[in-house]
């Protein structure tokens, strides 16, 4: 099948950004009409979403907000059919929208498990079926999949969020090989630590299981340097335009990467040591 067309980087372009309304999914919503793109900003945080919208439309961008939880697949359909027949085209949709679990395994219970894959993977799921036919149909469009560097490398005190993320690697690099030869392509995002609402425990979009007190959280996530979103999205999309597989960012959390290939046995002595401080901050936290 020959494509029909190509997708536009990004003038004129349509993307559908899951997860819109904070976060990774806001600075890649805002980023997108900077460049010209129409943003359509889907999330389960409706009024969060739509401040959004409004804001880029108030600097001149085209944004629209959309109520969607992503493990609804029948949601997620009727919205991508919707901005494809209102728009005539769809260009790209980012399967963004996530959720975080910090703690170790033995403080699970199955609905931490099922919370964390319905929405990291399910709902990566419900957006590739929901959107990929049409694409086929026309004859071009980019998926963007949001993993982890924990996609890439093992880590420990978030199992559950491992797991999710490297079925969304996984998922992404197999999709990648077959989607090509349609014109389609498909990429995945492995963000390293950003600032986002995702980090932070006890809020909507994240669940923290181990006792820690938001101060010793707060510290321990300022050590890992974490990236402002809009820095994030601005090389991101960058990357997307190159069509790259696997688009890791920060830069330097490609030497994590790298150190767990060349030295597994290495890379988990690294994790185990953070394990460790991790759990000193945490029986810290919980002496006071």
């Amino acid at each position: 099948m020959k494509p029909k067309g190509s997708v536009r980087t990004y003038d004129g372009a349509v993307a559908i950004v899951t997860g819109g309304a904070s976060g990774i999914g806001c600075a890649l919503g805002e980023a997108l009409a900077r460049r010209g793109a129409h943003v359509v900003l889907a999330d389960v945080q409706i009024e969060l979403a739509q401040e959004v919208a409004e804001r880029i439309r108030t600097t001149g961008g085209q944004a629209t907000a959309a109520l969607l939880d992503v493990t609804d697949f029948a949601a997620t359909e009727r919205l991508v059919e919707d901005t494809f027949h209102s728009a005539g085209r769809l260009d790209y949709i980012f399967n963004n929208a996530g959720i975080g679990l910090v703690g170790e395994v033995r403080l699970y219970g199955l609905e931490d498990w099922n919370r964390v894959l319905d929405v990291n993977l399910r709902g990566v799921v419900h957006g590739v079926q929901a959107a990929y036919p049409i694409l086929l149909r026309q004859g071009f469009g980019h998926i963007v999949n949001t993993a982890s560097v924990a996609g890439l490398v093992p880590t420990p005190m978030v199992a559950a969020y491992v797991a999710s993320k490297h079925a969304v690697v996984g998922l992404t690099l197999a999709m990648r090989a077959e989607a090509a030869a349609a014109g389609v392509r498909v990429s995945v995002l492995c963000p390293g630590v950003v600032r986002t609402p995702i980090l932070i425990g006890g809020g909507k979009l994240g669940k923290v299981l181990q006792p820690i007190s938001p101060d010793a959280e707060r510290e321990l996530f300022e050590r890992q340097r974490p990236m402002p979103p809009k820095q994030f999205a601005m090389r991101a999309l960058r990357a997307v335009a190159k069509n790259r597989a696997i688009i890791v960012i920060p830069t330097w959390w490609n030497m994590v990467w790298w150190l767990y290939r060349l030295s597994p046995t290495l890379a988990y002595h690294v994790g185990a040591w953070g394990r460790r401080e991790y759990l000193k901050a945490a029986q810290r936290a919980a002496s006071t």
